[in-house]
């Protein structure tokens, strides 16, 4: 597509000063630019309290501690030990908690 450069360029100052009834027609568009969300899927992550969940099955398989990691006594995580950083009256504190 050709360009002709000699046609008038709008100013920072002409942009600014937008006509009553260009605001009113974007105004007016706002519908336009909204995005479509589906209310099922939005709604399908979201647990409600109280809810039944006696059916649901846990998918993540757990292993035991291991010999290199502690349980921080502080916010109770497992950690490997390269993330011990003191140990307060006996008991291992993780670098997060330090």
């Amino acid at each position: 597509m050709a360009t002709d450069y000699d046609t008038p360029r709008k100013t920072d100052d002409d942009v600014n000063e937008d006509s009553i009834e260009e605001l009113k027609a974007r105004r007016n568009d706002k519908s336009t630019s909204s995005v479509d969300v589906d209310e099922f899927e939005a709604a399908e992550g979201l647990e409600l309290p109280g809810a039944d969940l006696s059916n649901e099955e846990l998918a993540v398989r757990v292993l035991p501690k291991q010999q290199d990691e502690f349980t921080c006594m502080s916010c109770f995580l497992v950690h490997h030990r390269s993330q011990l950083a003191r140990e307060k009256n006996g008991q291992p504190i993780c670098r997060d908690c330090d």
